[in-house]
């Protein structure tokens, strides 16, 4: 893998382009949760479709420019975070204060990153700008981006903002308004809303759980929450796993008709993953293991009111699905797909006004044993594979694997393969012998799943599936 060490400017203020409202502005119970008070980043690597086009001089005063006018819709964002007596909660004081803007070149081309162009990145920490303990996020810039221009006249832009303010789709958003400006746009084509009221509870409900079954309150793991922090800094190793066409057409076939014909994608490789990995780590046979994920609020639900258009806060809403070691190796395909659509369905509108409840009240609406969860999330309806400059093309990007808590969870996100295909890539983050395993288990339970094809293009009877029982030796 290429390794190079950027050189960065100075890191440079930006601010909106015209002068904006001076307010205070309140978050929502899912805004002021005290995880999401950490910083992310979203990668993006941009191709030049015309070289030299524009001057290479003139692409960090573009950029800049585009983000100066992005604080005019999203003015929020150059405000700074105060928090409210108590500690608890959290408003933004929209003072106009600024962004933060780096330019960086790194003496690399893009075709030294590997095709395809896929988790881990290299030397990912040299194309992000320094923001400090990630974890602090009081009184600090809410948004950082770094440009970093490459040899061959390409560029890397990592967006890298406050959880507390925006999630995936939120980032996903402001990033488009950026791209969209910078090729010449005179507005970006969604615009942004507010109203983070409503996502926040209506509510003054005592009761511990709500609408939450005791599926989704399986017992919080503060050990496990170290020793697999721990763990991600020594010994741990990320892949990358990419699945196009054929290989979800072939697990899809690994199902009963009648499921195949009802789960979403997610569902089948959220399946197929979550097997594959138990198996691999070795756990014991009667030990509870889950996989937790998130439900988008945005227009999946008929809420009163709706989420609108343009909503970039958080209204992403976590659930898990569990079972035993045991019954997850021993079982089907089917039945882990089953069990991750039995906890995808569970988030209904009154499981999001029981979880807003218990966010307002401080409580965690769903807790999981850290060391025995795999954490997944889906990026690939955000449309960042339709970020588009004009005059350079998006080749690649996702969320950036940076830090613990980025390592941890493994994101879908929209990827090309080496001949140009439209796939899913899928990162993975093992201990380096359990990767090893992991590796075999999902080519096992890719095999399997086409022999079952065939069998079924010779008649055999639709009642059997695909039942992969995965070692735990």
């Amino acid at each position: 893998m290429v390794t190079f060490t950027a050189c960065r400017s100075k890191p440079e203020v930006v601010v909106p382009a015209r002068a904006m409202p001076r307010e205070v502005k309140s978050l929502s119970d899912v805004d002021n949760q005290p995880d999401l008070r950490v910083y992310t980043t979203i990668i993006e690597y941009f191709r030049r479709r015309v070289p030299g086009v524009p001057e290479q001089s003139a692409v960090s005063s573009i950029i800049k420019a585009a983000l100066a006018e992005a604080l005019v819709y999203y003015y929020p964002m150059a405000g700074r975070l105060r928090e409210l007596p108590g500690g608890n909660k959290l408003v933004v004081e929209c003072t106009a204060e600024g962004v933060i803007f780096v330019r960086a070149q790194a003496d690399v081309r893009l075709e030294e990153f590997g095709q395809p162009l896929v988790q881990p990145y290299p030397c990912v920490d040299e194309l992000l700008c320094e923001v400090g303990d990630v974890r602090s996020v009081v009184g600090k810039p809410l948004l950082y981006l770094q440009m970093t221009e490459f040899r061959c006249g390409g560029i890397a832009l990592a967006l890298t903002t406050c959880h507390s303010i925006v999630d995936g789709f939120g980032m996903v958003q402001i990033f488009k308004c950026i791209t969209e400006l910078a090729r010449g746009e005179a507005h970006p084509a969604v615009l942004p809303t507010w109203q983070r009221h409503l996502l926040v509870s209506s509510s003054k409900a005592t009761s511990e759980s709500g609408g939450h079954d005791s599926a989704s309150m399986v017992g919080v793991d503060n050990d496990g929450r170290r020793l697999l922090t721990q763990a991600s800094l020594e010994g741990m190793v990320t892949r990358s796993f990419l699945f196009g066409k054929r290989e979800i057409a072939a697990l899809r076939s690994g199902v009963p008709a009648r499921l195949a014909q009802s789960a979403t994608v997610f569902d089948i490789i959220t399946g197929t993953l979550w097997r594959c990995r138990t198996a691999a780590l070795e756990h014991p046979p009667d030990e509870q293991v889950c996989v937790a994920f998130v439900s988008n609020a945005r227009g999946r639900w008929k809420r009163d009111p709706p989420l609108p258009p343009g909503f970039y806060g958080n209204a992403l809403f976590s659930t898990v699905a569990e079972a035993t070691t045991g019954e997850l190796c021993g079982g089907s395909l089917a039945d882990a797909v089953e069990l991750v659509r039995k906890a995808k369905f569970r988030v209904t509108d009154e499981y999001v006004r029981s979880a807003l409840d218990i966010m307002a009240r401080g409580g965690l609406y769903m807790k999981v044993a850290l060391n025995r969860t795999l954490l997944m999330s889906d990026i690939t309806h955000c449309g960042d594979d339709s970020l588009d400059l004009g005059w350079a093309e998006r080749i690649g990007g996702g969320i950036a694997m940076a830090g613990d808590i980025n390592r941890l969870s493994s994101v879908y996100t929209c990827c090309k393969d080496a001949n140009g295909e439209d796939c899913i890539m899928v990162p993975m983050v093992l201990p380096e012998e359990a990767m090893g395993r992991f590796e075999s288990h999902i080519v096992a339970a890719l095999q399997e799943a086409r022999c079952w094809t065939e069998e079924r293009q010779f008649g055999s009877d639709d009642k059997h599936h695909v039942c992969c029982q995965l070692s735990l030796a």
